[in-house]
């Protein structure tokens, strides 16, 4: 039955695995896979003893290759502008969810499944996956974000390029172009990504909340915004019992026990 399901769901330590499970079709999204998602991540929100996210794709050759076409030629012009009004939606609320979300790009990762690396806080990528936004090559443009979170990441410069061509880049260059955190080879990626995880989750969470939500907001703000988006942030984590934790902690030469509180 495992097959049917289009997105798989594991937690253990604090760390959810979501897996993209439409291995026929390279991944891609169709309305189902998109709800699903939307469900997770509204549900995982508000889940305290969810630390971080891990976003990758079931099989081995694709990540996500983006908007199941085959569901797309059979979509009225508006039910097109309703799937266009959902992915956005699903990948904005991907890249504001509270707690961080790293992408294990497995393989193919194109148009959406490009998008859906950059709307995640960190990109692990297998050195056998290629990436590119080519949605120019359909005589369309990236519609979920890739004109605005492709840029910021990269460069306006090396965005235009990218995007004006259609072209598909492997793994070394996403990396030397800061598309990718890091390249790992493909039988080590997941376990690189939960060692990444195990990391985070050894930090403090309402910290990190706060870390994620100064970082977005103050990118889209002058310096002088973005600084106090930062001490804003800060000054939420004073009263916490974390910090107090952390200190202690110290002192005491210990690992701390964070509760998010």
């Amino acid at each position: 039955m495992e097959d049917q399901i289009p997105l798989l769901y594991e937690e253990k330590n604090g760390v959810c695995v979501l897996t993209l499970n439409r291995p026929e079709v390279m991944n891609s999204l169709n309305f189902d896979l998109l709800h699903a998602m939307k469900n997770q991540v509204d549900a995982i929100r508000f889940r305290r003893d969810i630390r971080v996210v891990i976003v990758t794709g079931a099989g081995q050759k694709a990540f996500c290759s983006g908007a199941d076409l085959k569901e797309r030629a059979t979509l009225k012009p508006d039910q097109v502008r309703e799937y266009i009004f959902t992915i956005r939606n699903l990948f904005a609320d991907i890249e504001l969810l509270n707690k961080p979300v790293i992408a294990a790009v497995n393989g193919v990762a194109l148009g959406g499944g490009t998008e859906l690396a950059l709307a995640s806080d960190i990109r692990l990528v297998s050195t056998s996956a290629t990436m590119g936004l080519t949605e120019t090559r359909l005589a369309i443009i990236p519609g979920a974000g890739g004109t605005q979170r492709l840029p910021r990441l990269v460069g306006k410069g090396k965005a235009k390029e990218l995007i004006f061509t259609g072209r598909r880049i492997g793994a070394e260059e996403a990396l030397s172009i800061g598309l990718a955190n890091h390249i790992c080879k493909p039988e080590d990626l997941l376990s690189e990504a939960r060692k990444l995880a195990a990391l985070i989750c050894e930090t403090g969470p309402i910290a990190i909340e706060q870390a994620k939500y100064a970082i977005n907001y103050g990118l889209e703000s002058d310096l002088n915004t973005g600084m106090a988006i930062e001490s804003n942030a800060y000054w939420v984590c004073i009263p916490t019992k974390d910090r107090l934790e952390g200190l202690t902690a110290f002192r005491e030469k210990r690992k701390p026990v964070y509760t998010g509180e």
